[in-house]
């Protein structure tokens, strides 16, 4: 097995499925059943999910809404897609956990990183919503922070794309994959593998990404088998 503790990122977008907004049900419990399946081989798992189905603190910024506020809302839709997460995790038999950024209990407990490595010690998912907590700061960067905080071996990114490509794949049909690139190249290119601060985060820390397609059902557990389908983004 290639990585013993993850931190699984995944992006709210993908959990509308076919629908284009929302919650798409059949997505979520793909994404359970997927996760469940690392899970017994005895994977620690540390998850976070981004909020851009239900709201976008930034979109919500550009039409008016004060950022501060904006952000708050992102967060809360974090939290959202946090318990549906665990609700269909729980469908699958996988023992989780929903731990918050922001006090919010009975919602989820509040986070730290102790209670969080506790939780995956006795073998349950570990899902870390509401961002890091403050406003102007990504699920990018909350993903690269709690990865950091917890230990992780590598952040795994799961999009709706294959890796990262010298240009948007669902816009440029030139555009071509990469098997593995640095951190810095990811910087001079301008490519959009995560918001800039969040990949100074990673590079500092020694946090690898490995970014893959997680809407292919079976492809989280490649992933972990060790079969090269995505891109490994590295500190050199």
């Amino acid at each position: 097995m290639k990585f013993n503790r993850i931190l699984l990122k995944l992006s709210g977008e993908s959990l509308q499925g076919k629908q284009g907004y929302g919650i798409d049900t059949e997505r979520l419990n793909d994404y359970a059943r997927q996760i469940k399946e690392i899970a017994d081989m005895g994977v620690e798992i540390g998850i976070v999910i981004g909020g851009g189905n239900i709201f976008r603190g930034l979109t919500g910024a550009g039409k008016g809404f004060d950022r501060v506020k904006g952000d708050q809302m992102g967060m809360c839709a974090t939290v959202i897609n946090s318990l549906a997460l665990s609700s269909a995790l729980d469908a699958a038999g996988q023992k989780n956990r929903v731990l918050t950024a922001i006090r919010m209990e009975p919602i989820g407990e509040y986070y730290t990183k102790w209670k969080a490595l506790e939780a995956m010690k006795q073998g349950e998912v570990v899902i870390m919503s509401a961002g890091t907590g403050n406003p102007y700061f990504t699920t990018d960067t909350g993903s690269s922070l709690r990865g950091i905080e917890i230990e992780a071996d590598v952040m795994l990114k799961g999009t709706r794309v294959d890796g990262v490509y010298t240009a948007d794949p669902e816009k440029d049909p030139t555009a071509t994959k990469f098997t593995e690139i640095t951190y810095q190249e990811v910087i001079e290119r301008g490519l959009k593998v995560m918001d800039i601060t969040a990949t100074a985060m990673c590079m500092q820390n020694n946090l690898p990404i490995y970014v893959f397609n997680m809407d292919v059902v079976g492809n989280l557990k490649r992933v972990m088998e060790g079969e090269n389908i995505g891109t490994l983004v590295y500190s050199k």
